[in-house]
């Protein structure tokens, strides 16, 4: 005989699942105890949320689910906004969480929520097991779905009296057979013919990289066809670095935040290659009006992003890194010179904002030394708010990642997701960017940061604003700033993080930062760096 709690372990351990994030509580106990005699690896976080943010880092680096964990009630409840920001994301995960008795559900008993009904507008999928002999199917099924077509969040929630059941047995399926889940993975080859024949015929080409080409791990296929086509690039935020800023074919990223040089070639193309990306408003401000002057190729695994936002006149379903590869093997040079030369022409005549200075600390020019210091495979992870901007825009991303809320702009994301990010992969640098704001809706994790030992760089941008905010009351409130100043509000952070035990120091200037971020950089664990911001510089 096993109980639903061992049998609950030992489908992480069939899966290979060897690290897991979560925070105990009663009704997840008996979970705990089998997790504690496995030889899987659990990181106790400060709060819940975090721990979904923690197992989105890490799946991300990892190119496998995420695991994170809650009790029940307040507990899973806190996981909300992390399954959110994943499912927004497209992020694998498989989130558990403990549940009231059985008999005990829909009657209002302490710490009981539903959860798969609270989360099911931003769950893939979403189960609350009644018998622990469903247990083996459950989390065969749940990895499969976070993992293939297009990725996402699933939610396991089993009862209390569930995991101390037991049954006859464990036998883990081969695999799963979910009745009427079939992802597209190869594109339809007629939709394929007839976007090299539009490739072959445009006069100015553009290439839009999303954060689906990321996800599938088709970076050097995007590459290939970008090559072997010279059609200049452009990317969501979400697309950043997959191809190098410095590249010559790169324009940078589009959007309201974005490169000038990208949005003016995105304006003027007559085709674009739309690669996993769903050209949300933060990207393209009015997508028909593009549409309606250039033919939009159109690629996702998932058929409901295609012509969401913008019409595609040749939607193409399929797994990216696959279409890519077969559009790349068949394409031929096909970007009329004189367009490459315009868009680079652009690209030559854009200048970069911000320039050093000796009263604060100019974050755009910093991020910039910044990146020429680290790893070509570093990964940076962004927070929400101006540092968001900052580091698309001016950090150079290599051969290593670009990591942010995009979809969701999750504020308190970059040092959970930093710490996952570091776990998946131990021997990269990871620097986490955040705002003073952002700091102080994930700062508790540096206990985690402090307990596991995980070597993390973060830097704050101090301006004691919540900058982007302001701005928009700026533009539109006549400069009323209502709630938007933390003066006065914010901790010492350098004594703050020194009380964890992690080294830390604030810079006033650039040069000062510039000479305390090779001291971060070298380092061999934790360590914080505040930079002092001007409060009225703007996000561009």
């Amino acid at each position: 005989m096993i109980c639903g709690a061992e049998i609950m372990v030992k489908c992480l351990e069939e899966e290979g699942v060897t690290l897991a994030f979560g925070y105990p509580g009663a009704a997840i106990c008996p979970f705990y105890d089998f997790l504690y005699q496995s030889p899987i690896r659990h990181v106790l976080v400060r709060q819940e949320q975090n721990a979904a943010h923690m197992a989105s880092g890490y799946a991300r680096c990892a190119g496998r689910p995420g695991v994170c964990i809650a009790t029940s009630g307040p507990g899973a409840t806190n996981l909300i906004t992390g399954l959110a920001t994943a499912y927004m994301d497209s992020i694998p995960m498989v989130a558990i969480t403990g549940q009231v008795n059985s008999e005990l559900l829909g009657r209002d008993v302490f710490q009981e929520a539903d959860i798969t009904g609270a989360c099911e507008s931003f769950t893939k999928h979403s189960y609350l097991v009644k018998d622990a002999a469903d247990l083996p199917r459950v989390f065969k099924e749940a990895f499969t779905i976070a993992a293939t077509g297009r990725p996402g969040p699933v939610l396991i929630d089993v009862p209390f009296d569930v995991q101390m059941q037991e049954v006859d047995g464990f036998r883990y399926p081969e695999k799963a057979e979910i009745l009427g889940y079939k992802p597209r993975t190869q594109g339809h080859p007629l939709q394929l013919k007839r976007a090299l024949a539009a490739m072959r015929q445009a006069k100015r080409p553009v290439i839009c990289c999303g954060g689906g080409v990321v996800l599938a791990g088709a970076r050097s296929e995007m590459i290939a066809l970008a090559q072997r086509t010279r059609i200049p690039v452009v990317s969501t935020m979400m697309g950043i670095g997959v191809i190098p800023m410095d590249d010559p074919s790169y324009l940078g990223m589009i959007g309201s935040h974005g490169h000038a040089c990208a949005n003016r070639a995105m304006h003027e193309a007559d085709l674009i290659l739309l690669c996993g990306a769903r050209v949300g408003d933060r990207a393209i401000a009015a997508p028909e009006q593009v549409a309606e002057k250039a033919t939009v190729i159109h690629i996702d695994i998932d058929p409901a992003e295609i012509g969401k936002n913008m019409t595609a006149h040749i939607p193409i379903v399929g797994d990216i890194r696959q279409v890519l590869g077969k559009l790349a093997a068949q394409a031929e040079p096909c970007a009329p010179p004189e367009w490459v030369e315009t868009v680079r022409r652009y690209q030559r005549e854009f200048v970069p904002h911000g320039a050093e200075t000796e009263t604060f600390v100019e974050p755009r020019s910093f991020l910039r030394r910044l990146s020429t210091r680290m790893r070509e495979d570093a990964i940076l992870v962004a927070d929400v708010g101006q540092n968001q901007i900052w580091a698309a825009n001016n950090f150079n991303v290599k051969e290593g990642r670009f990591l942010t809320s995009g979809g969701l702009g999750t504020m308190g994301y970059s040092l959970p997701a930093a710490i996952g990010a570091k776990l998946a992969k131990p021997r990269r640098q990871v620097v986490a960017v955040c705002g003073d704001a952002a700091f102080q809706m994930c700062l508790c994790e540096l206990g985690t940061l402090r307990q596991t030992g995980v070597d993390v760089k973060i830097i704050v941008m101090e301006n004691s604003r919540l900058g982007m905010v302001r701005e928009v009351q700026d533009r539109l409130y006549g400069r009323r700033h209502a709630a938007t100043e933390l003066d006065g509000g914010s901790p010492d952070f350098v004594a703050l993080a020194q009380a964890y035990g992690v080294p830390a120091a604030r810079a006033k200037s650039n040069a000062g930062a510039n000479r305390l971020a090779e001291e971060m950089l070298a380092c061999g664990g934790p360590f914080l760096l505040v930079c002092e911001v001007d409060p009225d510089l703007p996000t561009l």
